[in-house]
């Protein structure tokens, strides 16, 4: 395993997406742009009217145009029951990115990811301050992995946190007040209080909610059904684990259904009211990469090519695919206020930078939430009478660059380790973006027609959490203040 990582590193697939600069080298009808090195020469470009164009690199890149006419189109649904990362095939970029998180044989959801539990609930009362907290969690974390390490060592292990399970249970039980009050408010007593959770992680959440319920309105208990959606084979096995690890688990097992698929497989109608649970789940949603040229605006859709070596390639085709296009028109219908685009601004100052010396021949490239917009097709069509809670990050620091870009990285021994192309050894890598809840909120309500609120994930949390449990003997609250980068959907 260390001697696979260290080859990962040395890949040339793994180093950074260069800046844009150097050479026009025109591919009628394609645009490319190569995170591999090689050797071709300039090609003059002597016609506007054929003007489409490759994106620009700093160096003579390997021209891959013939191989990109003969390899065969796949997609991740294609590649789900193929063991090996595939070779000579091109791809659109949200089916690289879910194939390299997804595939159950070597995605990095389904083989890396470990979920850090920090064992007994932290004591905040007793808690100097935050940087205390700080030292306390990464005490715990050394030792929640020196005990993985003692039974089987693993320098690449994929080991991170949730909210949840930090400040556990107090997070759940904010969740559940909130589920309670409205569930009460509009739904009870001529409905069951049914809850769906997607990416579930290990059940933490689920038991911290049905432990609150239980505890404080046995009544409503008595009508909760908690279901969660769960993609990952692995932490579905974990999540049914934890159900029966104590007595008090066991007693929410009649309680819970956990179904071992993927929320876009999904084809069985939910008539009833439901709660739709989503926390952090859409920053690991597949996105679609999209450069414009800067004279007519065009769009343009990002396909990564796989070589015979197992190198990346990037190219651009002025010709969307149905779903691209789709999210773009909702997008243009649905915000009426601007929003971040590669092409907002002046148009005279883009088309005056474009002229100039080794200037990039296309924008920077926008990620847009394509796998977002069918997750809402799945709810408006399956779950028509669904509430939505979502929480994620609508800012990340360490972005690769872009518009909407993620943030790709991994961890070796015990480190994180950024990189700057999302175009890596699948499998081996998270891959997350942020949320622009205010273009996100508005294709949400065009695509179901439903009501929301936005609120910062702080706000939430003082709302519905007992917020003087997590605070320590300074008045810091980590419950509050870890998450500013965060906010919080839900539908009205």
């Amino acid at each position: 395993m260390t001697r696979l990582f260290r080859q990962l590193f040395r890949r040339r697939a793994c180093h950074s997406l260069r800046s844009h600069s150097a050479v026009p080298f025109r591919i009628p009808n394609i645009h490319r742009r190569s995170v591999s090195s090689g050797g071709d020469g300039p090609v003059e470009d002597n016609s506007r009217k054929e003007s489409d164009w490759q994106q620009r690199t700093e160096i003579f890149v390997q021209d891959m145009s013939e191989e990109f006419k003969r390899y065969p189109v796949v997609t991740a649904d294609g590649l789900r029951n193929r063991k090996a990362r595939p070779k000579r095939v091109k791809m659109l970029t949200r089916d690289f990115i879910e194939d390299s998180l997804y595939n159950p044989n070597y995605g990095y959801f389904s083989k890396q990811v470990v979920i850090f539990s920090p064992g007994e609930p932290f004591d905040f009362n007793n808690i100097n301050d935050e940087p205390e907290f700080h030292r306390i969690l990464g005490q715990r974390y050394s030792d929640f992995e020196d005990k993985l390490d003692a039974v089987e060592p693993n320098d690449a292990r994929q080991l991170w946190h949730t909210p949840t399970e930090l400040f556990r249970p107090y997070y759940g039980e904010a969740i559940a007040r909130y589920l309670v009050a409205n569930y009460k408010l509009s739904l009870y007593p001529y409905h069951d209080l049914i809850i769906y959770e997607m990416g579930a992680g290990n059940g933490t959440l689920m038991l911290n909610i049905l432990d609150y319920i239980l505890a404080t309105d046995p009544e409503v208990y008595a009508r909760t059904k908690f279901k969660i959606i769960e993609i990952s084979g692995a932490l579905a096995a974990t999540q049914h684990r934890q159900i029966y690890t104590s007595a008090s688990n066991r007693t929410h097992a009649g309680r819970i259904e956990i179904i071992n698929q993927s929320i876009f497989n999904w084809d069985t109608y939910i008539p009833s009211p439901c709660f739709f649970l989503a926390l952090e789940v859409f920053d690991n949603f597949a996105h679609d990469a999209i450069r414009y040229d800067p004279h007519t605006e065009e769009p343009l859709q990002g396909t990564v090519l796989i070589d015979a070596k197992g190198d990346f390639f990037e190219f651009y085709e002025p010709t969307l695919d149905p779903l691209a296009a789709r999210f773009l028109r909702v997008r243009d219908a649905a915000c009426n206020a601007p929003y971040n685009h590669p092409l907002r601004g002046s148009r005279l100052l883009r088309n005056v930078r474009a002229r100039l010396p080794f200037a990039p021949n296309l924008t920077d490239p926008e990620y847009i939430p394509t796998r977002l917009l069918q997750f809402f097709d799945i709810l408006r069509v399956y779950f028509p009478a669904h509430r939505l809670l979502t929480s994620d990050f609508h800012t990340l620091s360490d972005t690769i660059k872009g518009v909407n870009a993620p943030v790709v990285q991994t961890r070796y021994q015990r480190r994180t380790v950024p990189v700057r192309t999302p175009y890596v050894q699948q499998g081996y890598f998270d891959i997350l973006f942020p949320t622009d809840f205010s273009v996100m909120e508005k294709v949400y309500r065009a695509t179901t027609g439903k009501l929301t609120r936005v609120l910062s994930h702080e706000d939430f949390l003082k709302r519905w959490a007992f917020v003087e449990d997590t605070a320590t003997k300074s008045g810091e609250n980590p419950l509050l203040s870890w998450y500013r980068n965060a906010s919080v959907l839900t539908t009205v």
